[in-house]
């Protein structure tokens, strides 16, 4: 807790917004000064997943005698589509995917990153394989308490891939695959090519990994 801040006095906890993939947490609360006094009210909307709180994001690479390459992923998605003026356009993202709820130490972190690779990637890891890319992070804490677990996994043969199942969602079709070179993926995000945050920090993250090896 922050100095002179020792807690909230909960005035009201709602839920606003349910029944869907996400819910909205209404909060009405007060601070808690060092000294008990109290804070004027004040209103906090939370949304939460009531699936799984938090998520693992999975950068498959393969090695090739000049360099690494990374699998990446392009499909429209629907937020961005209805939330900016610049309508309909693709985000080219890492594979990523929901932990489910009782989903909660690293062997679970593992296997859900391989069912995601299978699902959205067509590709079957060796969950044994698949390795941490640094301490999991919240990447939008001003309104969901979600983290995220950076994992990474080598793909022995890109061409082993099978059509992907999918999630049964509609808006899984459309989906392309691409294997791209990681320096040249990065060059992207600093061009504003692409503009994924998970994915530019993912890929920092895995280059680091392979420097130290």
């Amino acid at each position: 807790m922050s100095e002179g801040i020792r807690g909230f006095e909960v005035i009201s906890d709602e839920r606003v917004g349910a029944g869907g993939f996400l819910e909205l947490r209404r909060l009405r609360l007060k601070l808690v000064r060092h000294d008990g006094t109290l804070t004027g009210e004040g209103l906090y909307d939370v949304v939460e997943r009531p699936m799984g709180l938090d998520a693992i994001v999975l950068v498959m690479w393969h090695r090739k005698p000049d360099g690494v390459e990374v699998l990446l992923r392009e499909c429209v998605r629907v937020p961005i589509v209805f939330g900016r003026p610049e309508g309909l356009r693709t985000m080219v993202e890492v594979v990523a995917g929901i932990l489910e709820v009782g989903e909660d130490d690293f062997a679970a972190v593992q296997q859900r990153a391989a069912d995601e690779a299978h699902e959205e990637a067509g590709l079957t890891l060796r969950t044994g394989e698949i390795e941490r890319l640094g301490p999991p992070l919240f990447p939008t804490p001003g309104m969901c308490a979600e983290k995220f677990h950076f994992v990474a996994c080598h793909v022995d043969d890109p061409g082993s891939a099978v059509r992907p199942a999918g999630d049964g969602s509609p808006f899984e079709e459309g989906a392309r695959l691409l294997w791209i070179d990681l320096d040249e993926a990065l060059a992207r995000f600093s061009r504003g090519d692409y503009d994924d945050m998970k994915t530019e920090l993912a890929l920092r993250r895995l280059r680091d990994h392979l420097a130290v090896r």
